[in-house]
């Protein structure tokens, strides 16, 4: 099938702990430049079964009810040989998901000990098994994210093919290895490889920090479109800056942008959820790891915030700024 995206689309990252329905309504809201936004995933269970109600939660119940925002939200999922995986995606594709796309990329020893996430890069028969499985009870829009590889790169060409030839209609590239973790700096090559390897839409996905990396990225790479996640939460407006065309930041308007940033995402917080002020406080802070960097003095700014144990002493270092 044809994919629902444009070519130069740009995807906010799905991130765990992250992007839960929460944070996506706050991008989606102040900053509607990003194309698309995605889902943390969704674990398919290998005991019991989730009822529709936690599928939904999920991805957001008030994202559900909005068609202009699910039209632009993709469900994640992350699963494994022994996982109710078909039961789930039958109850996916029978609640109208329109968009799925399976993470072939968590690092985390957790997930890879469970023979999920990227481990599976590294067994093939067991990879062709679950998308199998997937593609033949979902007729949506079913995509990958991968890494090119679990310890090494060795497979990486027989992944994408084997993704092409399992009905996959696009492959998102995270250009490290799994044991790379996120050290040094990924390597794009990768994605102008991938780029020439299959004949379905290759997103580009790693150190991708600023309009410029963006613009170079497609000229290296000629990828379809790409996904950010660092620097997505560094600049959380980086998107609206890349449309406008703006190659250099204005600093007097990301201290701006922080407060209204902010701002919103803390009422959205109260509005959406019944977390004390003290984890309303936590939350906040979780978001906050690279967007205070560009600015001077940062590490100073950064540790006074982070150390804030009320609301307003929170919004007083946003005010200071």
């Amino acid at each position: 099938m044809s994919v629902p995206f444009k070519e130069n689309s740009i995807f906010f990252a799905p991130m765990e702990g992250m992007t839960d329905d929460i944070y996506r309504n706050v991008i989606t809201t102040l900053y509607p430049e990003w194309d698309y936004v995605s889902t943390d995933f969704l674990r398919i269970p290998t005991v019991g079964n989730y009822p529709d109600s936690h599928i939904i939660k999920h991805y957001g119940n008030e994202v559900y009810s909005t068609p202009k925002t699910r039209k632009k939200t993709i469900y994640q999922i992350l699963t494994s040989s022994n996982a109710y995986t078909e039961h789930h995606i039958q109850r996916i594709q029978a609640l109208g998901f329109e968009w799925l796309d399976i993470n072939l990329g968590c690092p985390s020893k957790t997930v890879c000990k469970n023979m999920g996430g990227s481990y599976l890069l590294s067994d093939l028969p067991e990879l062709k098994s679950i998308i199998d499985t997937i593609r033949s009870n979902f007729k949506g829009t079913f995509t990958a994210k991968i890494r090119v590889g679990y310890k090494d790169d060795l497979n990486f060409e027989r992944v994408l093919k084997l993704l092409e030839d399992c009905g996959v209609d696009a492959i998102t590239i995270h250009a490290r290895t799994r044991d790379e973790l996120y050290k040094g700096v990924a390597k794009w090559q990768y994605i102008k490889e991938a780029v020439k390897i299959v004949n379905i839409p290759i997103i580009g996905n790693g150190d991708i920090w600023s309009v410029k990396d963006i613009n170079d990225y497609y000229d290296y790479t000629n990828c379809h479109s790409v996904m950010i996640a660092r620097g997505a939460l560094k600049t959380p407006w980086l998107a609206r800056e890349y449309k406008a065309g703006n190659q250099f930041e204005d600093h007097e308007m990301r201290i701006n942008e922080m407060a209204r940033y902010y701002s919103f995402f803390y009422n959205e917080i109260e509005r959406l959820s019944d977390l004390s002020e003290q984890s309303q406080n936590k939350r906040l802070k979780s978001i906050s790891r690279y967007i205070f960097d560009p600015l001077e003095n940062a590490a100073v700014k950064k540790k006074a915030f982070l150390l804030s144990k009320t609301k307003d002493e929170l919004f007083e270092v946003i005010k200071s700024l």
